[in-house]
């Protein structure tokens, strides 16, 4: 039976008051990681007018100037200026930063006696899916890209009247499951307060909706732009922002499943991230060797524990190959214990930063291990099996 349906995701710009704390604490993990490699961190940070807080634990073997990072990461973000209504240079910086529960520790640490255990109980997901070449869902792809675009040309100064704080929507409608065109793209953009909303209707299209959504467009296609019809007071005096807010933007815009945990500002003993970026490499390596058109994958944990409590694979209907022997193979090819996914995935390297907007996945970033198809030749022998 035909079916048709309209699916949604959103993305927002490094300027939304999220994705500022979420670059913050993400920055502030790469700069422990910079100096000591096996830091522990968890960082989170929330902004609103004039203030950003820091709180977390972290063990690590060095100091480091927090309000330095803060203000760096928020003028280099774009709010540099005091008539944007936040400033790097003058806004409050508040630090509350603490070691790690030795409860945990224990747990989490590895010797000579034990292996390197989760740091952290709870159940992770990986997604793909063969809609697009990033083996990524298309409403997501399209919605990072238009917010990725949209802080292109600003930072260009193509469109000079452009602020940082800015959000994307694309729907998609699907016929069999399939992506056939866009049904409504709905962009917001924080601007200065001269411009007019033609002005803003016109250049937008121009400069951000068309370049990237112009294959996807019908004469049908709905454009929003700035629907409310104005959007001068934006960041951090406009909304609230806290790390790990814009958790299914991270991911996959809502298609596919969420284990509720975030990622930005935790270090890869966290299985929170680092299992997701596993599931998400795992996911990508059976989609692309032609086992499945679509797969998610589940990986769960006990807190101090090495192996995981369970794998699953579901490729909803579209493999010829078993699940079960799917799950068997991944075991066998994947080592999915804490230590086995830091150093699969090489991910006590400062790289973070860049993940902290448009998206975790579907990247091509050479640093992003878990975007490789490199597994791909262990994983075909099953469609002969």
């Amino acid at each position: 039976m035909s079916r048709r349906f309209i699916f949604t995701s959103e993305s927002v710009t490094e300027g939304h008051p999220d994705k500022i704390c979420d670059r913050i604490s993400d920055s502030v993990l790469d700069e422990f990681l910079k100096n000591d490699p096996d830091s522990r961190v968890a960082v989170e940070a929330l902004t609103t007018t004039g203030v950003v807080i820091v709180a977390g634990e972290v063990t690590s073997k060095k100091k480091l100037d927090i309000q330095e990072i803060v203000r760096n990461e928020i003028n280099e973000i774009g709010y540099n200026k005091p008539e944007y209504g936040f400033d790097g240079n003058t806004c409050s910086v508040l630090v509350s930063l603490h070691e790690q529960s030795p409860d945990i520790s224990l747990g989490v640490s590895s010797n000579e006696l034990r292996e390197q255990g989760a740091g952290d109980q709870g159940l992770m997901f990986g997604f793909a899916i063969d809609e697009t070449p990033e083996l990524m869902p298309l409403p997501i792809t399209l919605a990072h890209k238009l917010s990725l675009k949209l802080s292109t040309v600003r930072k260009s100064k193509e469109l000079d009247w452009i602020r940082p704080d800015g959000k994307s929507q694309v729907s998609i409608l699907y016929e069999d499951n399939r992506p056939k065109t866009i049904d409504t793209i709905v962009l917001s953009t924080q601007h200065a307060p001269e411009i007019s909303q033609e002005q803003i209707y016109e250049e937008i299209n121009n400069y951000v909706i068309n370049p990237v959504c112009e294959d996807w467009i019908n004469p049908n296609t709905k454009i929003f732009v700035n629907p409310t019809g104005r959007f001068v007071i934006g960041g951090p005096p406009g909304d609230t922002g806290l790390t790990g807010r814009k958790i299914i933007a991270d991911t996959y815009g809502g298609m596919g499943r969420h284990g509720g945990g975030a990622f930005s500002g935790k270090d890869p003993s966290k299985v929170d991230r680092s299992a997701c970026y596993m599931a998400r490499y795992i996911s990508k390596n059976i989609v692309a060797a032609g086992l499945a058109s679509k797969c998610e994958v589940q990986i769960a944990y006990a807190i101090g524990v090495a192996k995981p409590i369970s794998i699953m694979v579901d490729t909803f209907n579209t493999s010829d190959v078993s699940e079960d022997k799917i799950e068997e193979k991944v075991q066998d090819i994947f080592d999915t214990s804490p230590a086995g996914i830091i150093k699969t995935l090489d991910l006590k390297r400062p790289i973070y930063k860049k993940t902290s907007a448009y998206g975790h996945f579907g990247r091509s970033d050479v640093d992003f291990k878990w975007e490789q198809a490199d597994k791909i030749d262990l994983l075909r022998p099953l469609l002969h099996s």
